[in-house]
């Protein structure tokens, strides 16, 4: 089935106000058409070599998302066109994408990353250390860039009960920062967690943005 075919068929087990990205890394421009073709605008990219170069080539109407762990001095390479980057997982970061959506005179939408999962592989902030760091305010200072809300992977595990507590924990989190500092702030409404095999188990947990790439495009091209 191609890929637009599979995008209309999930967003259909989907509630209207859960956004999906279709995660497009490591498969071709092709593959990005077909769903492009079928009205999907919203693509998830992890590499910053593979990014440019799609995004050279692809429709300019292309909403993209960067998902993966960013490091600063890439930064300077998507600001001028990146929709959302998902994983800010310091500080550091967070200047260096302000200064960066300064010099191309835009402000940049981000997602500080939650590590939620039970694997030292991920990246992120635990809960203290994002309500810590949010609540100290030193990010308020950067005016380029905007916290949008929190994003999440589960640990990969099969429990599905395990993954749930997870999400929910992630979901707490999220509506603690939002009551405690983002009340009056309409653009902190983003919770982005659940993938192709999990997808269903987030929304359920709070989730109105959802990353799946396998479920759509099969199997990785590397």
């Amino acid at each position: 089935m191609s890929p637009s075919k599979i995008i209309k068929e999930i967003k259909q087990t989907l509630p209207t106000d859960v956004q999906l990205v279709a995660v497009s890394k490591f498969h071709p421009s092709a593959m990005i058409e077909d769903a492009y073709a079928g009205g999907h605008r919203i693509f998830g990219e992890s590499h910053v070599q593979e990014l440019q170069q799609k995004y050279e080539v692809l429709p300019k109407d292309i909403e993209w998302h960067f998902i993966g762990h960013l490091q600063t001095n890439k930064v300077k390479y998507i600001a001028p066109y990146i929709q959302l980057i998902h994983a800010v997982d310091t500080h550091k970061l967070l200047v260096e994408i302000n200064k960066q959506a300064l010099k191309n005179n835009r402000i940049i939408d981000c997602l500080l990353e939650l590590h939620i999962a039970q694997e030292d592989t991920k990246y992120g902030f635990s809960a203290d250390e994002m309500y810590d760091y949010i609540k100290q305010g030193e990010w308020r200072l950067l005016e380029n860039v905007r916290i949008c809300g929190i994003m999440c992977m589960a640990s990969n595990v099969e429990d599905k009960t395990q993954i749930a507590s997870e999400f929910q924990q992630a979901e707490t989190l999220f509506n603690k920062l939002k009551k405690d500092f983002f009340a009056q702030v309409d653009s902190f409404s983003i919770r982005s967690w659940g993938m192709s095999d999990d997808y269903m188990i987030a929304v359920n947990h709070g989730s109105n943005m959802v990353r799946i790439g396998s479920k759509i495009f099969g199997p990785r091209v590397y």
